[in-house]
């Protein structure tokens, strides 16, 4: 069965909504609470959490911002890649610390989330000048 083109958009803003919303309260809160309460079953330093903050907050951002002002919509699905990578560091970490059920969660965000940036790649809108004729221009 074939999505219709209005469907699979408003599928894409549901699940992009739900994941802006996830990482702005997961970043938000490795950027607010104290370390000695985000210890977790591997011990990571401290900046390093703050840094992931970051970048779940700012990946929330971009899930959002570019495609619903229309400006620099390539950055949708390179949010969505870089959210990916965090949830594959995310589960590995999880598994590291002997908790197979509990990487479960961070396996379907990474999904989601791929999900995302595959959606809005396919949708970004393509350069007006192909790669032969840019490799044509460098060539000559």
């Amino acid at each position: 069965m074939r999505l219709t083109t209005r469907k699979s958009e408003v599928l894409l803003w549901c699940v992009q909504g739900l994941l802006a919303a996830l990482f702005l309260f997961a970043g938000g809160m490795k950027l607010v609470m104290p370390l000695e309460m985000m210890k977790g079953p591997v011990p990571l330093p401290g900046l390093f959490l703050r840094f992931i903050g970051v970048c779940e907050v700012l990946g929330a951002i971009g899930l959002i911002l570019p495609e619903l002002l229309h400006i620099r919509r390539e950055l949708t699905p390179l949010s969505g890649a870089g959210l990916v990578i965090i949830m594959i560091g995310a589960t590995a970490i999880t598994l590291a610390g002997g908790d197979v059920a509990q990487a479960l969660v961070p396996l379907v965000v990474g999904i989601l989330a791929s999900v995302v940036a595959y959606g809005r790649w396919r949708r970004a809108p393509r350069s007006r000048t192909s790669h032969a004729a840019v490799l044509q221009t460098v060539a000559s």
